[in-house]
């Protein structure tokens, strides 16, 4: 075998990743050049937000009662069909774990409107995600928190200002191109920031993932 040949082969796996992520869907969302505009009156949406619990209990997140005293929001947009999404699922437990005691009121937010709540129920199983979760048909949530992919993060003070949303973290600079592991861990260190009230690093970080299919 020739060494063009050899080269060709070891790249196959990344070849076929790559296809397969674009057949989901997927693609570099550029969350600081978002195609989704910045609300001129975020309090009218914060106000009229109405997302939806796994039982179709309509309800505002930033209005629930465990809620009340919440140092900040985090809510991570995921699909139950992305491969980038399902491969970010212990990071989103880990960071989920370290913060949620210190106050942080985190949620996951399936915005596709075809996934049913029997489905996100058994993604949660089969990822061990964590739990609440939220569904967004309508993208009252989606347009609020300026999210375009999966899996995207979105960070709000109390009182509803967003103050980032992107990726989670590095670990993949492109489709096909992933790091062995990430050197910046965006959302961490925004939600540290917050919470040692010193300002937020950086309020938007490219996002890799699968684009968030638009509601029917």
């Amino acid at each position: 075998m020739s060494s063009y040949s050899i080269h060709a082969f070891r790249r196959l796996p990344a070849l076929l990743f790559a296809l397969s992520i674009l057949i989901s869907g997927c693609g570099s969302g550029d969350s600081s050049n978002s195609s989704i505009p910045a609300s001129k009156n975020p309090k009218a949406l914060l106000s009229a937000l109405k997302v939806f619990d796994l039982a179709g209990n309509a309800l505002n997140p930033f209005d629930a009662i465990d809620a009340i005293d919440a140092k900040a929001f985090v809510f991570v947009f995921i699909s139950t069909d992305c491969p980038i999404s399902n491969r970010y699922a212990p990071e989103i437990r880990r960071v989920e774990e370290e913060f949620v005691r210190a106050g942080v009121r985190f949620w996951l937010v399936y915005a596709d409107t075809d996934t049913s709540a029997d489905a996100i129920r058994k993604h949660i199983r089969d990822y061990r995600l964590p739990n609440p979760v939220l569904r967004d048909p309508r993208h009252s949530l989606v347009h609020l928190a300026q999210a375009r992919v999966t899996p995207e993060a979105a960070v709000f003070l109390p009182g509803g200002r967003l103050v980032y949303h992107g990726r989670i973290d590095n670990r993949y600079a492109d489709l096909g191109k992933e790091r062995p592991e990430a050197t910046q861990h965006d959302l961490e260190d925004v939600v540290k920031a917050i919470l040692q009230a010193r300002p937020v690093p950086y309020p938007t970080a490219k996002a890799v993932g699968c684009y968030i299919p638009e509601p029917k």
